[in-house]
């Protein structure tokens, strides 16, 4: 699907989730700016207790109320996906110590990330693709907390999300 069209399901989606999270962001491809995008990839800090208190019992009552589709529908601790108005949508749950890794890994791209994940290797560190943030020797974290903080610790500027490539 073309940009804007993906641009405009994921903001729906957000303006829908945001009651519910602490922080809600659109990722991938979106966030680079591609014209074509194969799905709709959301970071989300889910608040439970807001799920709780709006009658859902859980993120995953949540996701299938919000969800046009079920079928297919995966649920997990880490994501969900779903199909919402004919696309493809991931949401990968954060927490707030893995939320600047986490938007950083799930905007990507996958070519992006290999460099900075093999940058971190040749220090002896690891950039952990779950989010959890970067880690040095000890397994002692080094950077997570933002984007710009994994960069600065491996020693790049900020490269914003439409030059990763």
């Amino acid at each position: 699907m073309k940009l804007l069209e993906a641009a405009r399901i994921a903001i729906e989606l957000v303006n829908k989730l945001c009651p519910f999270c602490d922080k809600i962001e659109v990722a991938g491809s979106i966030r680079r700016g591609h014209q074509d995008v194969h799905d709709i990839d959301l970071v989300a800090i889910p608040n439970e207790d807001k799920i709780l208190a709006a009658g859902y019992f859980g993120r995953q009552h949540l996701i299938s109320a919000v969800a046009q589709n079920s079928a297919g529908q995966r649920n997990g601790p880490d994501m969900a996906s779903f199909k919402y108005q004919g696309a493809d949508v991931d949401i990968y749950w954060a927490t707030p110590k893995s939320w600047g890794t986490s938007l950083l890994i799930r905007t990507g791209s996958k070519q992006h990330n290999i460099k900075l994940a093999s940058l971190a290797k040749s220090k002896g560190w690891q950039l952990k693709a779950s989010g959890e943030g970067l880690f040095g020797a000890y397994k002692r974290r080094i950077a997570v907390d933002t984007e710009e903080s994994i960069f600065t610790a491996l020693g790049l500027p900020f490269i914003p999300p439409g030059e990763r490539e």
